[in-house]
Protein backbone atom coordinates (compact mmCIF):
# COMPACT_ATOMS: atom_id res chain seq x y z
CA UNK A 1 0.00 0.00 0.00
CA UNK A 2 1.43 3.65 -1.12
CA UNK A 3 1.78 5.88 2.22
CA UNK A 4 0.76 9.50 2.18
CA UNK A 5 1.88 12.27 4.86
CA UNK A 6 -0.51 14.02 6.59
CA UNK A 7 -0.60 17.85 7.15
CA UNK A 8 -1.82 19.28 10.75
CA UNK A 9 -5.35 20.58 9.62
CA UNK A 10 -5.90 17.68 8.02
CA UNK A 11 -5.40 15.83 11.69
CA UNK A 12 -7.60 18.06 13.38
CA UNK A 13 -10.33 17.50 10.76
CA UNK A 14 -10.45 13.47 10.75
CA UNK A 15 -9.88 13.85 14.07
CA UNK A 16 -13.28 16.39 14.34
CA UNK A 17 -14.91 14.79 12.04
CA UNK A 18 -15.42 17.20 9.77
CA UNK A 19 -15.38 15.28 6.30
CA UNK A 20 -16.94 18.58 4.77
CA UNK A 21 -13.33 20.20 4.53
CA UNK A 22 -12.03 17.60 2.43
CA UNK A 23 -12.43 17.35 -1.48
CA UNK A 24 -13.03 14.42 -2.63
CA UNK A 25 -9.89 13.00 -4.00
CA UNK A 26 -8.55 14.00 -0.34
CA UNK A 27 -11.02 11.56 0.77
CA UNK A 28 -9.79 8.92 -1.23
CA UNK A 29 -6.50 9.57 -0.35
CA UNK A 30 -7.33 8.90 3.28
CA UNK A 31 -9.22 5.57 2.31
CA UNK A 32 -6.76 4.44 0.18
CA UNK A 33 -3.42 4.85 1.51
CA UNK A 34 -1.08 4.36 4.89
CA UNK A 35 -1.27 7.04 6.54
CA UNK A 36 2.21 8.75 8.06
CA UNK A 37 2.33 11.90 10.15
CA UNK A 38 5.77 13.84 11.20
CA UNK A 39 6.26 14.12 14.58
CA UNK A 40 6.10 18.29 14.00
CA UNK A 41 2.52 17.56 13.43
CA UNK A 42 2.27 16.41 17.44
CA UNK A 43 4.03 19.47 18.08
CA UNK A 44 1.94 21.54 16.31
CA UNK A 45 -1.01 20.15 17.79
CA UNK A 46 0.39 20.64 21.39
CA UNK A 47 1.30 24.39 20.36
CA UNK A 48 -2.90 24.87 18.90
CA UNK A 49 -3.86 23.22 22.03
CA UNK A 50 -2.08 25.41 24.55
CA UNK A 51 -2.77 28.83 22.73
CA UNK A 52 -6.75 27.77 22.95
CA UNK A 53 -7.21 26.81 19.31
CA UNK A 54 -7.78 23.48 20.10
CA UNK A 55 -9.81 21.62 22.95
CA UNK A 56 -8.02 18.20 22.68
CA UNK A 57 -4.25 18.10 23.61
CA UNK A 58 -1.32 16.39 20.80
CA UNK A 59 -1.69 13.00 22.61
CA UNK A 60 -5.65 12.51 22.73
CA UNK A 61 -5.74 13.38 18.86
CA UNK A 62 -3.40 11.09 18.22
CA UNK A 63 -4.56 8.59 19.94
CA UNK A 64 -7.50 8.41 18.49
CA UNK A 65 -6.63 8.58 15.41
CA UNK A 66 -3.82 5.71 15.34
CA UNK A 67 -7.04 3.80 16.80
CA UNK A 68 -9.76 4.73 14.69
CA UNK A 69 -8.21 4.38 11.13
CA UNK A 70 -4.43 3.71 12.02
CA UNK A 71 -2.43 6.50 11.19
CA UNK A 72 1.40 5.87 12.43
CA UNK A 73 4.37 8.42 12.88
CA UNK A 74 6.94 8.48 10.89
CA UNK A 75 10.41 7.37 12.63
CA UNK A 76 12.74 8.89 10.47
CA UNK A 77 16.19 10.23 12.69
CA UNK A 78 15.70 14.04 13.22
CA UNK A 79 19.18 14.29 12.11
CA UNK A 80 18.19 13.56 8.41
CA UNK A 81 14.73 15.56 8.56
CA UNK A 82 16.54 18.96 10.15
CA UNK A 83 19.19 18.88 6.91
CA UNK A 84 16.85 17.69 4.49
CA UNK A 85 14.80 20.89 5.78
CA UNK A 86 17.30 23.67 4.72
CA UNK A 87 16.31 22.55 1.22
CA UNK A 88 12.66 24.10 1.89
CA UNK A 89 13.51 28.12 2.54
CA UNK A 90 10.63 29.07 0.91
CA UNK A 91 9.34 29.04 3.95
CA UNK A 92 10.07 30.69 7.34
CA UNK A 93 7.44 27.98 9.29
CA UNK A 94 9.02 25.67 11.18
CA UNK A 95 6.53 23.24 11.72
CA UNK A 96 5.46 23.46 7.75
CA UNK A 97 9.56 23.38 6.89
CA UNK A 98 9.57 20.09 9.30
CA UNK A 99 6.66 18.30 7.89
CA UNK A 100 7.13 19.04 4.31
CA UNK A 101 11.14 17.72 4.94
CA UNK A 102 9.39 14.13 6.43
CA UNK A 103 7.66 13.87 3.09
CA UNK A 104 10.14 15.14 0.88
CA UNK A 105 13.20 13.17 2.72
CA UNK A 106 11.16 9.81 1.27
CA UNK A 107 10.06 11.32 -1.94
CA UNK A 108 6.36 10.91 -0.68
CA UNK A 109 3.22 12.91 -1.20
CA UNK A 110 2.13 15.28 1.44
CA UNK A 111 -2.02 15.67 1.84
CA UNK A 112 -2.62 19.44 2.65
CA UNK A 113 -4.75 22.28 1.63
CA UNK A 114 -2.07 24.63 2.27
CA UNK A 115 -1.76 26.94 -0.65
CA UNK A 116 2.26 28.07 0.34
CA UNK A 117 2.87 24.50 0.76
CA UNK A 118 1.34 23.18 -2.66
CA UNK A 119 3.35 25.98 -4.54
CA UNK A 120 6.23 25.06 -3.53
CA UNK A 121 6.26 21.42 -2.56
CA UNK A 122 5.66 19.67 -5.96
CA UNK A 123 4.45 16.25 -4.22
CA UNK A 124 1.21 17.46 -2.23
CA UNK A 125 -1.91 16.75 -2.86
CA UNK A 126 -5.43 17.69 -1.78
Amino acid sequence: METIYLDTHVLVWLFSGDMDNFSPKAIDLIENRELLVSPMVLLELEYLHEIGRLNYNSNEIVSFLKESIGIKISSIPFEKIAIESIKHSWTRDPFDRIIVANASYEDKELLTRDRKITQYYKKSLW
